[in-house]
């Protein structure tokens, strides 16, 4: 499975993804002591959907392009964060790091990982001047050792990777053992993409075999599932913010009218070793 960030650039799942990505830093931003994220593939930070790669696709159209200029009860921070870069028309598409960075209090941080040389060096030029983010053009995975635990001791560790590696789902489990090891308490959060069930079961297992006793996993998919489209996406979150569940229930109930098509389905479950 390959998903490449450029070409697919405000679709459904992205809309998910980063919509559920601000349910977590609701949560974190609840309490006044200062907090990390570490995020583990940044891309480039934002991306602009009238580019040729996004209008080659054209995914937009059936993802941010049916939520922009409308009002989503369930996740307000989500659509402000895209309002704040965009006027009347959509062009400009926020990544996780930028997701992130609107967020970010005075005292909190962004640690963004970004292997790739060209979208490395973007991203270390786009937040140059904010102190509160840092950039390093090394690998996400490794980081989960090297970077943490963060010195402030709350916070989240966002996997989003492209799913270009055929070892992808191994380098997850060890990112996730890495890290229970070096910080249990973490928030950590796993996208994956879904065209089938296979996925998303390996790393929810994945997470219970890492040492992690609460995990929740969150799928929404406005396509039937059949092995072959991208249905969807999903999200396995380790140590998941109390309550958070009922706000993911709360998201794809409303994701699922704006988005949804024949077969459409959505999932807010614990998991368990059984």
């Amino acid at each position: 499975m390959n998903y490449r960030h450029a070409f697919h650039a405000g679709n459904h799942t992205e809309v998910f993804k980063h919509a559920a990505l601000t349910l977590i830093l609701e949560h974190l931003l609840q309490k006044p002591m200062p907090f990390a994220v570490l995020d583990t593939h940044g891309g480039v930070g934002i991306y602009d959907v009238t580019s040729e790669e996004a209008v080659l696709t054209k995914e937009m159209d059936a993802g941010v392009g049916k939520v922009f200029g409308k009002t989503l009860v369930s996740a307000p921070m989500y659509l402000k964060a895209i309002n704040a870069l965009n006027n009347q028309s959509l062009r400009i598409y926020p990544g996780s790091p930028e997701l992130i960075r609107h967020s970010l209090r005075d005292k909190d941080r962004l640690i963004v990982c970004e292997l790739h040389p060209k979208d490395g060096a973007r991203l270390k030029e786009r937040y140059r001047k904010d102190r509160r983010v840092s950039v390093h053009q090394r690998d996400g995975y490794e980081a989960t050792g090297a970077m943490l635990p963060p010195p402030e001791r709350r916070g989240l560790v966002f996997i989003d990777p492209p799913f270009e590696r055929q070892d992808e789902i191994e380098q997850i489990a060890i990112a996730l053992q890495t890290g229970f090891r070096k910080w249990a308490t973490g928030i950590y959060a796993v996208w994956y993409p879904i065209k089938d069930k296979i996925v998303g079961d390996r790393i929810a297992h994945s997470s219970l075999e890492a040492g992690f006793t609460n995990v929740l996993r969150a799928e929404l998919c406005p396509y039937r599932r059949d092995g072959v489209v991208l249905a969807g996406s999903g999200l396995v979150i380790c140590n998941p913010p109390w309550r958070i569940d009922e706000g993911l229930r709360r998201l794809c109930k409303e994701l699922i009218v704006l988005l949804g098509g024949k077969g459409a389905s959505w999932s807010v479950e614990p998991v368990s070793g059984s």
